[in-house]
């Protein structure tokens, strides 16, 4: 039986956007700086995007007050999480899963842009 992979060809377009990010910058900025140069690749990429959206929360069905920015909403779906560190950690992966679950959201890509010797990624499913 095969498993259908959600939103495959976005989640592969963004994270051949994040290669490019990486290919050109390399690791070891901040990872604001890699958030910036993310947006013009989108853009150039023609990549539907937010960056930093208000995203809202819920908990048993209840909209709560308190609201989620993620790094970058692509697709309107999928919820991207930038990080420059040396490398993924569980806690990097609980934040995106905690994210998914609150927001309804279904997929968030975990992106590593201070990996040496390349770039790290994750696709989490919720």
């Amino acid at each position: 039986m095969e498993t259908e992979v959600l939103f495959k060809d976005e989640s592969y377009r963004i994270i051949g956007a994040c290669f490019e990010v990486y290919n050109e910058l390399g690791n070891g900025f901040l990872e604001a700086v890699y958030q910036e140069v993310l947006r013009h690749e989108f853009q150039l990429q023609e990549i539907p995007f937010q960056e930093k959206p208000r995203v809202g929360l819920y908990f048993k069905g209840i909209k709560l007050a308190q609201t989620y920015e993620p790094d970058f909403l692509c697709y309107e779906e999928i919820i991207v999480e930038l990080k420059a560190a040396k490398s993924l950690v569980d806690d990097h992966r609980s934040q995106v899963i905690n994210y998914l679950k609150s927001t309804r959201k279904k997929l968030g890509l975990l992106v590593n842009l201070g990996h040496h010797p390349g770039l790290e990624h994750e696709r989490l499913v919720h």
